[in-house]
């Protein structure tokens, strides 16, 4: 029987888990290795597993439907470890519906999760990570990374004073295993923060570090920000950064988290904020 099975083998943290462990069944729609299963989500009464105990999921969680749920419980799921985010508290009141909605989606699925492994004998655990990086893969820090390689310089908005967290997708990886070897963390849900609190701007100055170049930071004022997101709108109606100006204001907004519970009680220890870019 296969003891563990990762869903979501493109995902950050499920690259990372390749590495951690390697003699896992990873699913994805499009197998590349030898130990990958096909699962489409969408369609999961189609998934051929080996059986498994242990599941991971780090695909986006509100794609784990009853369904799901229902076809890896029957594979034998005992364990299941789920990746929510931090986003379901600090985007609640966003002013954008399209965040909003996110937050529905997230916490849904993680009242979903919880109900379904109560009444089928699954121990359950749901981990939110902060903001997640991973050198030229994620979204967020290596997007400003690209930026920085594009002009030179990185604008802000204001001072850039809020205060974030980042985490490396292979700190999130070990949290993972380690909770599957940790009873105590059965039934409960973690916050996983990086190992650093710094504010935006100098989060901005130490990717600048990581390259070897002087921090070239752009101050501009929340009105400049506003008016360019609504020439954005008009210009490219179709743009995913149309009318989002929150990204930019909410550099100014502390997004912090505490994880001494998850510290507590499977040892998790993150790294602080050091990228690798390179020059």
């Amino acid at each position: 029987m296969t003891q563990r099975l990762i869903i979501g083998a493109t995902s950050l943290v499920g690259q990372r888990l390749r590495d951690i462990v390697p003699q896992a069944a990873f699913t994805t729609r499009k197998p590349k290795q030898a130990n990958d299963l096909f699962l489409d989500l969408m369609h999961p009464q189609a998934f051929e597993g080996d059986g498994f105990a242990h599941v991971i999921v780090t695909s986006p969680l509100w794609l784990i439907t009853e369904s799901v749920l229902e076809v890896l419980w029957a594979q034998g799921m005992k364990r299941l470890v789920a990746f929510s985010s931090t986003s379901r508290f600090s985007k609640t009141y966003s002013p954008q519906p399209e965040e909003r909605y996110v937050v529905e989606l997230l916490s849904e699925a993680e009242a979903r999760i919880e109900a379904f492994c109560a009444t089928h004998d699954v121990d359950w655990t749901v981990l939110r990570p902060t903001l997640i990086y991973d050198e030229g893969r994620d979204q967020n820090i290596s997007r400003i990374a690209t930026t920085i390689d594009r002009l030179g310089v990185f604008p802000v908005c204001g001072p850039a004073s809020g205060l974030r967290q980042p985490v490396h997708a292979r700190d999130l990886a070990k949290a993972a295993v380690d909770v599957l070897s940790t009873e105590a963390t059965a039934d409960r849900a973690y916050n996983l923060s990086g190992g650093e609190t710094l504010s935006y701007r100098d989060m901005v100055a130490r990717i600048f570090a990581s390259k070897g170049k002087p921090a070239h930071i752009l101050s501009l004022p929340e009105g400049a920000w506003r008016l360019g997101f609504g020439v954005l709108g008009v210009l490219r109606p179709g743009s995913a950064l149309k009318g989002n100006v929150q990204m930019a204001l909410r550099m100014n907004t502390d997004l912090v988290f505490d994880h001494s519970a998850a510290t507590r009680d499977f040892g998790y220890g993150p790294g602080i904020f050091k990228p690798e870019f390179g020059e």
